[in-house]
């Protein structure tokens, strides 16, 4: 996490010269919205207690799986999070990381498990239901690496990144957020269209999810890895570009 501190302390000095939010971004590196979170947490509060869990009831309060994390793994597993993940609680303040993806495709099944034993590594134990498997894996630390956790369903209350997350998965990592992301809830497909009578088809990818918070990281990710998208309905993101698809087709393509 050194190279964060840098950047939220090179964000700090420039915002302190009088540079503008969007110039700031440019020179670190960084998008203008990570430049407008940091300001509304607090410049001090990131660098001094970025790692703390603010919920008193939560688990630990400087976690080492934070101060430790390896960044790509944790990208994809948030993409994974948001699109079918849930965490329960059960006794002891020990909770279960769940992420459910469809039995067809072992491939998926097998890159969740490893990204999430690398996260943290605890046994990873796999659950097939009807059509789907169950990925999973206890620890007293998930609400630490996710404190998006809570209850009810992700779409009824707000889905926002702590500056951690953000600065982790979407400036640093966007293809393997977005790879999490296709890969809960996204899928590739041909659209055929007869415009005028021509049989035409083309390649897009799309995004279903209920939470506008959630389609809203998926859009920051696309600006930082240059997608262009547009929300073709109102809880659907799309991405249909030639170039844009060209470019999801090196990181993440068909499932399997």
């Amino acid at each position: 996490m050194t190279r964060l501190k840098k950047d939220v302390e090179a964000a700090r000095d420039l915002l302190d010269q009088g540079h503008s939010i969007a110039e700031t971004a440019r020179r670190v590196g960084i998008a203008r919205a990570t430049v407008r979170d940091w300001m509304t947490k607090g410049f001090d509060e990131i660098l001094d207690g970025r790692f703390t869990n603010t919920d008193p009831d939560g688990p630990c309060a400087f976690c080492r799986y934070i101060r430790d994390l390896t960044e790509s793994s944790y990208a994809y597993l948030l993409g994974l999070y948001l699109g079918d993940g849930c965490i329960s609680e059960y006794p002891r303040q020990v909770y279960r990381l769940r992420i459910v993806q469809d039995t067809k495709y072992p491939s998926l099944i097998h890159q969740c498990a490893i990204a999430m034993y690398w996260v943290i590594p605890n046994k990873v134990g796999l659950v097939k239901q009807h059509g789907c498997t169950e990925i999973g894996s206890y620890s007293k630390h998930w609400p630490c690496l996710f404190p998006q956790h809570g209850k009810g369903p992700k779409f009824k209350r707000p889905i926002v990144l702590e500056p951690w997350q953000r600065w982790v998965a979407v400036e640093r990592h966007p293809e393997l957020l977005l790879r999490g992301l296709f890969h809960s809830d996204g899928c590739r497909t041909v659209n055929r269209v007869n415009p005028r009578g021509k049989p035409y088809e083309y390649v897009r990818y799309m995004f279903k999810n209920c939470s506008d918070d959630i389609h809203g990281i998926l859009a920051d990710a696309c600006d930082r890895a240059g997608i262009e998208w547009r929300r073709s309905y109102k809880w659907t993101t799309s991405v249909s570009k030639r170039e844009s698809v060209e470019k999801l087709d090196r990181f993440i393509g068909p499932k399997s």
